[in-house]
């Protein structure tokens, strides 16, 4: 009987049952939104504010941000590093890197200041918690939510010393709702999968995983997350995209120029460590991912980590390396400055489909696209090579952002059976006309200070990409893969056509997209290439 009245003492009555908010019976997804305080009092602290990366790109796109209304009324941007700078002196070094008139120009530079400290000890970052409560004092004394986002616009290898500076002495966020404080770092994060962990270990210990935002900027690409629409809007797509009607995958990356000036840094990381293993790999994952539950960021993220987690590691066999002679790079260096890399993903929708991720410096083109290949149509009865005449949908991420899908149609005309590919084509810069594209680090800016991470790389996700490629990372350290020389402005090496063969991509012949920029031999400026010929017609 006692032990029964404890029972009953111990279980909720009915009362306090119907008394439980809505909040606590979802879970935390359920309850998830993303979005500005209307009066959030906002403060950027720009750890780096003095180096190249900020210089470059995160001062920009926070004035594009400024520039659009896209921040709140009371934002503040606080830049620290070791360089001795006035406030002015800081101005005046970002003045020729912004757009604008002078006035707009002058009102986003009198948003930034400056605050000047060592990475590795109190004083610094004393002053720096000054400067942020002082800034903070009357939105806590109204009550106001306050928001700090850090931003490390530094190397990976001080991330820990900042972290933990910024942790000690600089976390003291006003207790109010609405309130948060986030972390943005950089990539490279680490250079294979121990050193990814042990960094991602050092930096968990001082803030959750909900807090830190890790930067792939492909992701803040407009064509990127336009892939993830397309994919999962359109009904049409949905029956073939899978190993039964695709033959092959290709994603890839080109520059048009060598390391400019960074040859230091690129003989220690390499063309897989600074383009393949994170840029491209989130660009397949994309492509190949499932539908997620819903468009809460960890939904996203898990159905990426999922198909990144179905990859083997690199297969020797299945890669291509090559070099190109570059100045800055230094002598004797085997560091590839390109690479192909054929993929499989072992999953019941992909089995068997190969997926080339090819990126390389100093070729004869600058483009980054995904192209996806069909198979051949079965019983092809129009005449013609079928092989030569497949359906490919692409998406080029750069130049010039557009979608198109090869079509096979007939060409105009009297003939009866003349064939054709053409394509059904979005051409950003004809559809949208004015329209700004913004870069991806405002885009991605943005979503940290909204609170959205499903443009971010997961620590689950980066573990899972960097098992895929660590074995051949550590293979071509020590020298055991060959690496090809290719002459600079020329396609790369001559086995990287032999690795797309044998992954069955066939090229259409005598087709290429109408809107292309001019590179090596021209552009045709017909929309419509023929590829074959119906019985008894002359060919064209």
């Amino acid at each position: 009987m006692a032990a029964a009245t404890a029972a009953a003492s111990a279980s909720p009555s009915p009362e306090t049952m119907a008394s439980l908010s809505l909040d606590s019976l979802l879970s935390e997804r359920d309850c998830w939104h993303c979005g500005i305080e209307r009066e959030l009092c906002l403060t950027i602290v720009v750890a780096g504010a003095s180096g190249d990366l900020a210089g470059k790109k995160t001062y920009p796109a926070l004035q594009f941000l400024f520039q659009h209304g896209f921040l709140p009324r009371n934002v503040a941007i606080i830049g620290y590093a070791r360089t001795q700078l006035t406030n002015q002196q800081l101005r005046d070094k970002l003045r020729p890197r912004l757009k604008g008139s002078d006035k707009e120009r002058d009102d986003f530079l009198g948003r930034c200041t400056y605050v000047a400290g060592a990475y590795d000890g109190a004083d610094g970052w004393n002053k720096l918690a000054a400067v942020l409560n002082e800034r903070e004092a009357r939105a806590r004394f109204c009550c106001q939510p306050c928001g700090r986002l850090y931003y490390l616009a530094l190397p990976p290898s001080v991330y820990p010393q900042v972290c933990a500076g910024l942790k000690t002495y600089c976390d003291d966020i006003p207790p109010s709702d609405g309130s948060w404080l986030r972390v943005i770092v950089e990539k490279p994060f680490g250079n294979d999968l121990q050193s990814s962990e042990e960094l991602s270990d050092m930096l968990g210990k001082l803030y959750p995983e909900k807090q830190l935002y890790r930067i792939d900027h492909y992701l803040g690409k407009e064509m990127a997350q336009n892939l993830f629409v397309m994919r999962f809007a359109n009904m049409f797509l949905s029956p073939v995209w899978n190993r039964n009607c695709i033959s092959n995958v290709q994603i890839t990356f080109k520059e048009d120029f060598g390391t400019q000036g960074r040859g230091g840094y690129f003989d220690s990381f390499g063309i897989i460590r600074d383009v393949i293993q994170n840029h491209l790999m989130q660009l397949l994952a994309f492509v190949a991912m499932e539908k997620p539950l819903s468009i809460h960021p960890d939904d996203i993220r898990d159905e990426k980590v999922k198909v990144l987690r179905c990859i083997k590691p690199v297969s020797d066999h299945n890669v291509v390396l090559g070099a190109v002679h570059d100045p800055t790079v230094p002598p004797g260096s085997k560091t590839p400055t390109f690479a192909a890399v054929t993929l499989f993903i072992d999953n019941d929708r992909w089995a068997g489909v190969p997926f080339v991720l090819k990126a390389g410096k100093a070729l004869d083109d600058r483009k980054a696209e995904i192209r996806v290949q069909l198979r051949p149509t079965p019983h092809f009865v129009f005449g013609g090579d079928p092989e030569t005449a497949r359906n490919e949908l692409v998406v080029r991420l750069q130049p010039d952002e557009a979608i198109y899908l090869k079509m096979i149609v007939k060409r105009p005309g009297l003939e009866t059976g003349d064939t054709a590919i053409s394509e059904l084509d979005l051409d950003y810069g004809k559809r949208y006309p004015g329209v700004v594209i913004p870069d991806a680090y405002p885009r991605l800016i943005l979503d940290a200070i909204r609170g959205d991470q499903q443009h971010f790389v997961r620590r689950d996700e980066l573990r899972a990409a960097w098992a895929i490629f660590t074995p051949l990372l550590h293979a071509v350290d020590a020298g055991r893969l060959p690496v090809h020389p290719y002459p600079y402005g020329s396609r790369g090496p001559e086995e990287a056509d032999e690795l797309l063969a044998r992954a069955g991509f066939v090229k259409n012949r005598e087709y290429r997209w109408p809107h292309a920029a001019p590179s090596g031999g021209g552009v045709s400026s017909a929309s419509v290439e023929t590829v074959g010929t119906g019985s008894g017609n002359p060919k064209l």
